[in-house]
């Protein structure tokens, strides 16, 4: 009877960390300053509709006039289809805002909320 128990319990154990273990495999917004958001204007430089995520690459001025590329992140491609996106939705050589969190390194990279696009319409990112 003990041995039984033990065995079940075992199973019980494995079959949750089945199901648990996936969700980890996942990164998280950890590494960017989402109670902070920030808005980045620049000229798409390009656009990469690839899986896991989006990513728009953006040619923004700095304070000192430099410019810098910003490494903006996006939803999965499924959300973004749900929002109404497409390969097509931003070009090269347009000019848009990126509106989240951006990485607490320092670094200029973020995660896109939304973005104001070049014909003015406001999406979900």
């Amino acid at each position: 009877m003990k041995t039984r128990i033990v065995i079940t319990a075992l199973c019980a154990l494995t079959c949750i960390a089945l199901f648990v273990m996936p969700t980890f495999a996942h990164h998280s917004t950890s590494m960017y300053d989402m109670t902070h958001p920030v808005t980045v204007t620049g000229v798409v430089k390009r656009f990469e509709w690839t899986n896991p995520h989006a990513f728009v690459y953006l040619d923004v001025k700095d304070e000192k006039g430099n410019q810098v590329e910003w490494e903006v992140e996006m939803m999965s491609l499924n959300h973004l289809r749900g929002y109404g996106w497409t390969r097509r939705t931003v070009k090269p050589g347009e000019t848009i805002s990126c509106t989240g969190g951006a990485a607490k390194s320092g670094a200029p990279s973020m995660i896109s909320s939304f973005m104001k696009l070049a014909d003015g319409r406001m999406m979900k990112s």
